[in-house]
């Protein structure tokens, strides 16, 4: 017997979307701003847009009505009100039922009901009792073939077959004829067809149906739930055409089994719905059949819906079909998180971890191969998953000025046309390209539409495509014209009305701040969410939080600022005031800063953008170690000494901390730093005035350096802060103008210290608001090569990483000093190599810069990357060597030559 498992492979080809995070939900990546569930009939709500599963399921379950409560609601001449009746069906059991037929009712819905309801619904309570008693054992008998797919059922549950079916037959055959209501007599024909459906005797349940089901001559609720029992066992029989048809039949006029019968019909027939349309006579059955072939074959249903308009404008399944092509093209418009691409294939996304753990390589010949690596692993995982980016605004996409303005792109198009919203212009679901011709023609059936409809809704739909095409005059006209009293209408109207107020705003003021405050307030004060305490995990969600019209606004008014050049409002509008020590580049702190420091702020600056600021303790201390930290990577020392100087009760740089344990789940935590742990200010060795031994980032630093010994230093400390490590800067400076063997100590030291905090050295971590040195976003080179990266606003701030890069010629020039003054062949050798590791990073950065015109598409893409790659290796021997071949030349009898052979092999082998 053969027995499948299946594998998420397997299952993954359900879901067609490939999207850049596996553990991404499609359903999540747009701005969901038309509410597809509007429609009338909630019926049909299972059948709205949806990437995420087999059906759309974001609507509560109660707002489909199930059809044999509401028939049975009827029986009951509405004495029961419709979750009284659900109660009295499904959940009143059978014991209960047989209580009140003895006049001795005890559970509370009968003791209201009365003794007198037995009486005067004999009938109907005799067929619950009967149905209540059947129902265990309801459910087909499972029969493995040796095709079967692994399946672990429980062998003792009930199924129809552990019934006496001869037996069960002729009690519900006499039950049947005793009967004289004709909607209970059906009942009791359904449950003889049933259960020979169950018991596998499909012939049997065919002729159950002639025989106890048609004649009764009603077409209602009862007749279909047999009609779908009818259709299993005709499939059961390999009529597979009428089995459809019937399961077509009970989708068309049942409301709460629709889902059913639609995977029942895919299962049936694989020609499902073409082979329901040859069948179709009546419009009704015309226009559900476009309906479903629409709905499985969703690449253009405008054609689909033409037809269906010609049979019947007002229909219900036409306005399911408008939202679900609405909503189609709101993907391709309203993405939550934008993509682009450069030469090398590689993609800024809103997600994922700044932080990565991986270990860095032990020499400098494997640097080049890091960065290398680093590039095509981007390369091959994105490739698969780019969607071409274009202008978000119809204009350049070139980089904005140093200084924070944007009136350098594209002759200020932006500016000039600042009433634009971060639109896609290409999109999911086979549109792409053609996204303009489909959303033209989309609003072309919406007007005609909404011309012979006399549902609000056309309107409605046409005011948004409207809004979509940047029309928001037109859209508002047509929303203040529109009268309806359906309170979904109206919210949705409403929303509408503010989306086009404030994506039409051309700049935004105090005033407009103001108005704001005064009238959407609703859609920027977040909400307090109450947790659960009892559960450590109740508010954590593994996709997060769908994005909202709030969250839309809030991306609307963070690209507003960022064009007005108020980066910092910008920031704090989709980030907090800690997430600056990822990428912490100088124009954008100061622009956060001056909005830190601003008076009289607005109240919609108080309570929507500063509250990101609180996630900071000392906020002062955290700007001024950012401005310290850049001097001294600029070996500006008595600037940033003057920083430092105002940093005060300086916590430690906030990280938090994830635990995960299977008893409490995910539990996040501040992090604590130790009395000696580096924290982002305190607690800095006196080995980062020293050099590698090897280059081992994962090592413990006593051993991956090593101490050029500073006895003659005293004022070098084994463990130091920012404000002392710089004040030893500022001395050894002073030092270091003079001209004997100190002074070569001195300014080699400064060297040491300025290489070892690159982005290259152990130390890498001290000056770029990090607090280890392990891999990460900040280490790449490729990460600081293009300037400013961040051109609509600062939504996916971290996960594009941006710091300003190194300047390698400062450390070298300290080394040429130290050169020419030392009189130390050793010290000299040394002194040489550490220039040559300074001007590699000079190399690295040139090769992260250095133009390139093909890309990953293009086919030869393998051959012309291994040509620049010979010829970038010809040009960093050529320039980027000076003082490798020095070392060479000069000194390779030294000792210390001959020992840095031994622990770095590229240098052994350049030395050969």
């Amino acid at each position: 017997m053969k027995k499948y498992i299946l594998s998420l492979a397997v299952v993954s080809l359900f879901y067609t979307n490939s999207n850049a995070c596996a553990w991404s939900d499609p359903d999540y990546e747009y701005f969901n701003l038309f509410t597809q569930s509007i429609i009338k009939d909630k019926s049909y709500l299972p059948f709205l847009h949806t990437y995420s599963s087999r059906f759309f399921g974001d609507y509560n379950p109660s707002m489909i009505p199930d059809d044999n409560i509401e028939t049975w609601k009827k029986y009951f001449n509405n004495q029961l009100n419709y979750a009284e009746t659900q109660s009295l069906v499904y959940k009143v059991s059978m014991n209960d039922l047989n209580a009140l037929k003895n006049g001795t009712p005890s559970n509370p819905l009968l003791q209201k009901l009365g003794t007198g309801f037995y009486s005067k619904y004999k009938e109907g309570i005799d067929y619950l009792i009967e149905a209540k008693y059947l129902e265990p054992f309801m459910s087909i008998n499972y029969v493995e073939s040796e095709n079967s797919f692994y399946y672990n059922r429980d062998e003792n549950r009930k199924n129809a077959t552990s019934l006496d079916n001869n037996k069960t037959i002729a009690a519900l055959t006499s039950l049947y004829n005793a009967a004289r209501n004709p909607e209970i007599k059906q009942r009791y024909g359904y449950q003889l067809v049933r259960l020979n459906h169950y018991t596998r005797d499909y012939d049997a349940a065919l002729q159950a149906f002639k025989t106890y089901v048609e004649p009764i001559k009603l077409k209602g609720t009862v007749y279909y739930m047999a009609l779908d029992q009818l259709a299993g066992a005709q499939r059961g029989l390999e009529m597979n055409g009428d089995a459809n048809w019937n399961f077509f039949q009970v989708f068309m006029n049942s409301k709460s089994r629709k889902e059913s019968a639609f995977i029942s019909m895919k299962l049936s027939d694989t020609a499902s719905f073409s082979n329901i349309m040859k069948r179709a006579n009546t419009n009704e059955e015309k226009n559900m059949a476009y309906f479903l072939l629409g709905y499985e074959d969703f690449n253009n249903p405008i054609p689909i819906m033409e037809k269906m308009f010609d049979i019947n404008p007002d229909s219900e399944i036409l306005k399911v079909m408008a939202v679900r092509s609405i909503n189609e093209l709101e993907r391709s418009y309203l993405p939550t998180y934008y993509y682009t691409s450069d030469a090398y294939g590689r993609v800024s996304v809103y997600r994922g971890n700044t932080e990565n753990n991986t270990s860095k390589e032990a020499t400098s010949d494997k640097k080049t191969t890091e960065v290398k690596e680093v590039k095509e692993e981007k390369v091959s995982l994105w490739q698969k998953i780019v969607r071409f980016f274009k202008n978000l605004f119809g204009g350049s996409t070139s980089a904005p000025s140093g200084d924070g303005s944007k009136a350098s792109q594209s002759d200020d198009e932006l500016l000039n046309n600042p009433n634009r919203i971060p639109f896609y212009t290409t999109g999911y679901g086979g549109y792409e390209d053609n996204t303009k011709d489909y959303r033209d023609d989309l609003e072309k059936f919406t007007s005609k539409a909404k011309e012979k409809s006399k549902d609000e809704y056309w309107q409605i739909a046409d005011a948004y495509l409207k809004f979509l095409k940047k029309d928001y005059k037109e859209s508002t006209e047509i929303l203040n014209n529109i009268k309806t009293t359906n309170p979904e209408y109206l919210e949705e109207i409403k929303r509408m009305k503010v989306l086009n107020d404030i994506v039409s705003q051309p700049k935004v003021d105090a005033a407009f701040e103001d108005h704001l405050m005064k009238d959407y307030a609703e859609y920027f004060v977040e909400k307090e969410v109450k947790k659960d305490t009892a559960n450590v995990n109740s508010d954590y969600d593994y996709y997060g939080t769908a994005p909202s019209t709030a969250d839309f606004l809030k991306d609307v008014m963070a690209n507003r600022y960022f064009l007005q050049g108020e980066d910092g409002k910008s920031f704090l509008m989709n980030n907090k005031l800690s997430d600056l020590q990822y990428n912490p580049n100088s124009s954008l702190v100061k622009s956060v800063e001056e909005f830190y420091r601003k008076p009289n702020k607005t109240q919609f600056e108080q309570q929507i953008i500063a509250k990101n600021m609180d996630s900071v303790g000392n906020v002062d201390a955290f700007f001024n170690t950012i401005y310290g930290d850049r001097a001294v990577r600029l070996a500006d020392f008595e600037k940033a000494k003057s920083y430092y100087e105002k940093v005060q009760k300086f916590g430690g740089i906030p990280r938090e901390n994830y635990d995960w344990t299977e008893k409490d789940g995910q539990k996040i935590t501040q992090k604590q730093y130790a009395s000696s742990e580096y924290n982002g200010f305190n607690n800095i060795p006196g080995l980062v005035f020293g050099h590698n031994v090897w280059e081992s980032y994962q090592s413990p630093d006593a051993e991956s350096m090593k101490s050029e010994g500073y006895t003659e230093f005293p004022f070098i400390k084994d463990n130091m802060n920012k404000l002392e490590l710089t004040d030893v800067l500022i001395q050894l400076k002073k030092i270091g103008n003079g001209k004997d063997e100190k002074a070569a100590r001195a300014n080699q030291l400064i060297g040491n210290l300025l290489y070892n905090t690159s982005i290259l050295g152990y130390y890498r971590h001290v000056f770029v608001m990090d607090i280890d040195n392990s891999n990460g976003g900040k280490y790449y080179f490729w990460n600081n090569d293009k300037g400013n990266p961040y051109k609509y606003y600062y939504k996916n701030f971290l996960d594009t990483s941006y710091i300003e890069p190194d300047n390698f010629d400062l450390a070298i020039n300290y080394y040429q000093k130290a050169l020419k003054l030392s009189n130390n062949k050793e010290e000299k050798a040394r002194i040489l190599f550490q220039m040559a590791s300074a001007e590699q990073g000079k190399y690295y950065q040139y090769e992260a810069k250095a133009p390139k015109d093909f890309d990953y598409s293009d086919p030869k893409w393998s051959e012309k990357e291994d040509a620049r790659q010979k010829e970038m290796d010809n040009l960093k021997n050529q320039k980027y060597r000076t003082y490798f071949a020095q070392l060479k030349a000069q000194y390779s009898d030294a000792e210390t030559t001959k020992s840095l052979m031994g622990s770095c092999s590229y240098f052994s082998y350049f030395m050969r």
